[in-house]
């Protein structure tokens, strides 16, 4: 667990203070808001579409129209906001996540919570490195928490080829994985927004077991019963893939790169960030799939 150095901490009880979440109807952010308004802050859900995240959470948060790519939206989002939780989505400016920051800062908004990626301390090519370097030279403090592989990857992104031609179909080789659950990630996220002790630290956030993808089909063979093949593609046939199903240029280049980190054999590393921050071990492979087994069925 990286720590900087931390200021004055407050009386150890949680605050009541506004979240502004952006990215709230996500991987992440849906979780995350159904874990602050369990609690005693004041949630504001930073969305393109209000009416849609309504539907989705009901009465009980507030909600304002937000788009990353339309500066005059960011006024209205951080008005009396005092934290902040803060993605980068796939395909946007890094100008643009560091604009919206130095907007926060000059409002005076107090703490926020970075979603990064694990590794990214040591890579500073990487755009979340770039991101957290600006956020740590502003006068927010930052928290940042560097996040291993979603296992709901595999229940978003990948869950065409499992449902309908039993496989799973990523290029990643023999490489390993420390999968992360994102409900995991989102209470740690609750816990660093409405605690006090987080400030200006970075914590590394993966699952308790690094597996390689043959290991989680047998998972998934196991808790589905039914056999469950890990494909393996080349990087090649699986960029086809990709765009014949929709998604975009920019998106395929970043999952072919996730990938081919992966087979690298540089994503295995494992930390115990999620139970000291928790109090309790991290979601597995086979919680997750059984958690997510109706998704998975044909």
């Amino acid at each position: 667990m990286e720590r900087a150095a931390t200021g004055e901490e407050s009386s150890g009880r949680p605050t009541a203070d506004r979240v502004l979440v952006t990215g709230a109807t996500g991987t992440v952010g849906e979780p995350l808001v159904r874990k602050l308004t369990d609690g005693d802050a004041s949630v504001r859900l930073a969305t393109r579409n209000p009416d849609d995240a309504r539907e989705q959470f009901g009465e009980g948060v507030e909600y304002v129209e937000f788009d990353l790519g339309r500066p005059e939206t960011w006024g209205s989002a951080l008005a009396d906001v005092d934290r902040l939780f803060l993605l980068y989505p796939p395909g946007s400016a890094v100008s643009d996540i560091t604009e919206f920051a130095d907007a926060a800062d000059r409002v005076g908004v107090e703490h926020v919570a970075f979603l990064s990626i694990l590794g990214a301390g040591k890579l500073p090519i990487l755009p979340h490195r770039r991101i957290e370097t600006h956020l740590a030279g502003t006068d927010l403090a930052h928290t940042f928490l560097r996040a291993s592989w979603f296992a709901q990857n595999l229940s978003e992104i990948h869950r065409r080829e499992i449902v309908d031609r039993n496989e799973i179909f990523v290029p990643a080789g023999d490489g390993v994985l420390s999968f992360t659950d994102a409900r995991d990630v989102a209470a740690v996220a609750a816990t660093v927004l409405t605690e006090p002790g987080h400030e200006d630290r970075a914590y590394d956030l993966t699952g308790p077991a690094a597996l390689d993808f043959r290991e989680v089909a047998e998972v998934f063979s196991d808790v589905l019963d039914r056999p469950i093949e890990y494909a393996d593609p080349s990087r090649l046939t699986f960029a086809r893939q990709m765009y014949r199903r929709g998604f975009s240029p920019g998106f395929v280049a970043f999952m072919i790169a996730e990938y081919s980190v992966v087979r690298l054999g540089r994503s295995g590393r494992t930390t115990d960030d999620v139970e000291t921050l928790l109090g309790r071990p991290p979601r597995t492979v086979r919680e997750f799939v059984a958690d997510y087994a109706d998704e998975f069925r044909a």
